[in-house]
Formats: C-alpha cells, sequence, structure tokens
C-alpha cells in the first residue's frame, strides 16, 4: 500500500520543499559510485552518518544534520522523496518557509537523538531523511487529519488506487513503525523504527503550537479535519485490474 498523492494543494510554491528533495538527490548522486566500492562507502558514511555509539561518546553531533541528506539506495531516496512530496508542500504552506526549514531539521534532529537512545552502544552508520519526514507527516495528522490521500493498493493481482483519510495511512505507517520498533533488534542494524517513530511524534508536538494559533479543537470543528480549502480532484485512476 503506496501513497502517490494527496487531495491537498498547497496555496503557494513550496520552494523549500524543492530544495530539500534536490538537495537530498544531488547529495546521493555526488556518491553514488561508492556503492562500486564498499570499503570506500562504509568510510564515507563513518564520517558523515550518524553512529550512536560515537555520539554517546559526546562526538560527531554534526552528524544528525550530514545524515538526513544521505541515503542508503536507490529505494531508500525514491520513497523518502515520494513521502516529503506529498506531505511537505502542505505543511510548509501553513507554517512558511524558513519556519518549515527548521521545522524539518528540528525534527530529523530529534529522530537522529531517539535513535541513539534506543541502541546508544550502536556502531552502525545510521542515514535517511525518513526521521524528519516523519515529522512532517505527524504534522500532517494534526492539522490536516481527514484530508483524502491516493493509495495504491497492489494485491498480488489486484491493482487499484483509492482514497482514504490521511489519519488512516498516518497511524497504520505510525503502527507499523512503533512494533517493528519494539519487535527487532536496533542493533543489529536494519530499519530505524524509533527514529520513524520518534521523529512522527516530534513533528506533531513542534506542530501544537501552530495548531493552538489556529484554534486548537475549534480548527478542527471549522474544517471536520479537511484541509481549509477546496480539495483537488482527480480524474478516475485508469489502472486496470489484472485479472487471471
Amino acid at each position: 500500500m503506496f501513497p502517490i498523492r494527496d487531495h491537498n494543494p498547497s496555496g503557494r510554491i513550496p520552494y523549500v520543499t524543492y530544495m530539500l528533495m534536490a538537495a537530498n538527490i544531488g547529495i546521493f548522486l555526488s556518491y553514488v559510485a561508492l556503492f562500486n566500492d564498499p570499503s570506500a562507502l562504509n568510510g564515507f558514511f563513518f564520517v558523515y552518518a550518524a553512529i550512536p555509539a560515537r555520539i554517546s561518546a559526546g562526538d560527531g553531533f554534526g552528524t544528525l544534520i550530514s545524515s538526513m541528506f544521505l541515503h542508503g539506495g536507490w529505494m531508500h531516496l525514491i520513497g523518502n522523496m515520494l513521502f516529503l512530496w506529498i506531505f511537505g508542500d502542505n505543511i510548509e504552506d501553513e507554517m512558511g518557509h524558513i519556519p518549515f526549514l527548521i521545522f524539518y531539521l528540528v525534527a530529523g534532529i530529534a529522530a537522529g537523538l531517539i535513535q541513539v537512545i534506543s541502541a546508544p552502544g550502536s556502531d552502525i552508520p545510521t542515514v535517511g531523511a525518513s526521521g524528519a519526514i516523519a515529522g512532517v507527516m505527524g504534522s500532517y495528522l494534526l492539522l490536516f487529519p481527514k484530508a483524502r490521500v491516493d493509495i495504491l493498493l497492489i494485491l498480488i493481482i489486484f491493482i487499484r488506487i483509492f482514497p482514504i483519510p490521511a489519519w488512516i495511512m498516518l497511524a497504520v505507517w505510525f503502527g507499523m513503525q512503533f512494533v517493528g520498533g519494539i519487535g527487532t533488534d536496533v542493533s543489529a542494524g536494519g530499519v530505524a523504527y524509533w527514529a520513524h517513530a520518534g521523529g512522527f511524534v516530534a513533528g506533531l508536538v513542534l506542530t501544537l503550537p501552530l495548531w493552538l494559533r489556529r484554534g486548537g479543537v475549534g480548527f478542527w470543528r471549522r474544517t471536520h479535519g479537511h484541509p481549509p480549502h477546496p480539495e483537488a480532484v482527480y480524474a478516475s485512476s485508469r489502472i486496470p485490474k489484472v485479472r487471471r
């Protein structure tokens, strides 16, 4: 189940979202050749990735930022940029360009620190924009819980696009991160579940002042959880049902 777009158009050009996407893609392209040389790639990640044991020892705090712009492969990058493209523009629209940039970086740093706390002795490098983007998703849940998100559902021979409320998609995603964090050995590497869950909660908490300025529960009553403007309308999906 993959989100491919929302029905929540932004009222201004999301320059910061585009800039963040360009930075992530550009930086990845600058070192993608290192994937052919594991030794060189490990050396690169040792310098710029967030290593919990190193940070726990009081060193490498700058990697909490640099690691946000590194990715472990093409699918890692594409997945993160898809989520940032879907949800980032609306949060930037509500916060403003510079506040959104600060919010993104702070959420990413918080996610990195939570990952360090979850496995303080781990020497496995942590990379990816996932923690910061999880913060954007937490913010989206608070501001637009009933905005419609189009989901691409693939069940073996059944392929369909259909809309669901954002809160369902985001709650399922958060639940998967939380369960994944409980059910895996964090120090063994793999997906940084606690960074994702922590970034999500951090983004939600950081958005509370904005939500309260909008009226808090009153904002939800006025908008019924939907975007406070007309939703985008898309043509019906042309993706066919694939029969046996």
